[in-house]
């Protein structure tokens, strides 16, 4: 069997399969937003970042599958690719961006309080 097993104890399960998740999202974003390129020109920058984000974040199913390290920086590195370039051209897009900050610290927040809940794979019992 030659699949890459997520790491032991379901936080490392959880980072394996989300950072997956986020790479499949990525790659259909950056891939829907080439495929209107012909329809809505994007400039030259947008264009050669697109291109070579979508190229590494493809890649990473293959190179990156075994180090949290890279798909975590391929994950950033992509999504920074999309949004600087935006923002920096249209600044009150900063805004909603910002607002967005809210459920995903949410979920962060989240995240690491069950990271740091039982680690040993044992359930609390009761209500």
């Amino acid at each position: 069997m030659n699949t890459p097993a997520p790491a032991r104890g379901s936080w490392g399960r959880v980072e394996f399969y989300t950072s997956f998740f986020l790479l499949v999202v990525l790659a259909s974003v950056i891939g829907t937003r080439l495929g209107f390129e012909s329809v809505w020109r994007l400039p030259t920058l947008d264009l050669d970042l697109s291109v070579v984000a979508l190229a590494l974040v493809l890649a990473s199913f293959w190179f990156a599958r075994h180090s949290r390290r890279w798909r975590l920086l391929i994950i950033a590195f992509a999504s920074a690719t999309q949004l600087v370039p935006m923002v920096m051209r249209e600044p009150v897009l900063l805004l909603p961006l910002l607002g967005a900050l809210i459920p995903v610290g949410i979920l962060v927040g989240c995240l690491v309080a069950l990271s740091k809940k039982g680690g040993n794979g044992s359930s609390q019992k009761g209500s």
